[in-house]
């Protein structure tokens, strides 16, 4: 079992920056891939990045390609999502989420755990 929090949200000006920290409860988290999905209101919740269990793969939907990075720190039990050159479209609440298998997927249903969310405003 893993339980996952989100922080790091906030209102940024659009071309701005943010970076997004989940951490993470349980031994497990090691062994886990872990991704980043959002929802915009009024919107389905699409996957961002997702990040396989050492680091060493990851994914990201076309729309943040070059602008997000994900990152983790198994030491730390924590997983980041670094934002930089933000958009109005990047506006959405901000979830982390954990799979039960080493491997980064970029399907929602592949995801077990989920935290809370963080809401990411960006004024235009």
């Amino acid at each position: 079992q893993v339980q996952l929090v989100e922080s790091g949200g906030g209102l940024v000006q659009a071309g701005g920056s943010l970076r997004l920290s989940c951490a993470a409860s349980g031994r497990s988290f090691g062994t886990y891939a872990m991704g980043w999905l959002r929802q915009a209101p009024g919107q389905e919740r699409e996957f961002v990045a997702a990040i396989s269990w050492n680091g060493r793969s990851t994914n990201y939907a076309n729309s943040v390609k070059g602008r997000f990075t994900i990152s983790r720190d198994n030491a730390k039990n924590t997983v980041y999502l670094q934002m930089i050159s933000l958009k109005a479209e990047d506006t959405a609440v901000y979830y982390c989420a954990g799979r039960s298998s080493s491997w980064n997927s970029d399907a929602q249903r592949e995801y077990s755990y989920w935290g809370r969310g963080t809401q990411v405003t960006v004024s235009s």
